[in-house]
């Protein structure tokens, strides 16, 4: 039996407005489980682009942030300590920035296999533009040559949080991003690897409506689901 995802598409929009909207929807569907309200609380998939900003989750370490106050505004970008999973990350215009939150009790899985799923979404979407991605080990999100260690590169990130079996925050796919805005982090983390986007492996601006069209299907695939909304 399929389970039902109310999909949003919040189009661009700053970090601050989308947070408060992830978290309302997050905070009434753990206040639901709590209390068993409702035999079944409603899934959400929320997709949207963001102004520029960076955020640092609750494991990440400050200094990862390698600009001040006063540069971080003449980039006009905001700065954001947040409760997911992981450490600092950047989001911007031409990148999709995915917020399902779902309860994973009814798709019967846990945290580890949630994230395993959002990367292989991502993994199934990068084939369907030639480009063979994958996981590496000890790292979230989905990279690209992980067996060649000076050319590993990050095209998507994940961070999230799971409470009650709901989740919250997400992932975050470059596809026409400005990359220089990650050179004023360690991306999560990591001072040894690169960031990607679709745009950089393929050479050309990519349609993000068409990317937004395939990860919709590979993510009613991976979790088994039908979409509402779209």
């Amino acid at each position: 039996m399929q389970n039902e995802i109310k999909y949003h598409n919040l189009g661009l929009l700053k970090y601050s407005e989308v947070w408060a909207i992830q978290k309302t929807i997050f905070d009434n569907k753990v206040k639901a489980k709590g209390q068993k309200i409702v035999p079944t609380i409603e899934n959400d998939l929320l997709l949207c682009e963001h102004h520029h900003v960076y955020t640092l989750g609750k494991s990440g370490e400050q200094n990862n942030l390698l600009i001040n106050d006063e540069f971080l505004k003449s980039i006009s970008a905001e700065y954001f300590k947040i409760d997911r999973g992981g450490d600092i990350t950047y989001h911007g215009p031409g990148q999709i920035v995915g917020y399902p939150i779902l309860d994973l009790e009814q798709f019967n899985m846990l945290a580890k296999k949630y994230i395993y799923n959002l990367e292989q979404v991502i993994i199934n979407v990068l084939k369907e533009y030639g480009i063979n991605s994958e996981r590496l080990e000890g790292a979230t999100g989905v990279w690209l040559d992980t067996n060649a260690p000076s050319k590993t590169r990050k095209i998507c990130a994940i961070g999230v949080k799971v409470s009650r079996w709901v989740s919250m925050h997400g992932f975050a796919f470059n596809v026409n991003t400005d990359l220089n805005y990650f050179n004023y982090i360690n991306p999560c983390g990591f001072t040894e690897k690169g960031v990607t986007s679709l745009n950089k492996e393929l050479g050309e601006t990519i349609d993000i409506k068409d990317v937004t069209v395939k990860l919709l299907h590979h993510f009613s695939i991976i979790f088994n689901s039908k979409l509402i909304g779209q």
